[in-house]
């Protein structure tokens, strides 16, 4: 399996399925992605619209 890490772009080939660290490269790269989490680095751009789970059903 290959796998591209999300925060330093390192490229790794022949990772196995249960990578500890996936998909991140490394222990420090998933703490990086972690501390942009918790310092609010990642934003959503704009509430996500409600809608209904089940779509209404239309009388005859």
């Amino acid at each position: 399996m290959r796998l591209e890490c999300p925060i330093c772009k390192a490229v790794l080939t022949d990772v196995a399925e249960d990578f500890p660290t996936r998909p991140f490269c490394s222990p420090r790269c998933k703490l990086a992605d972690l501390h942009n989490w918790l310092s609010e680095e990642y934003k959503v751009s704009e509430p996500l619209p409600i809608e209904p789970l089940v779509p209404e059903s239309k009388p005859n």
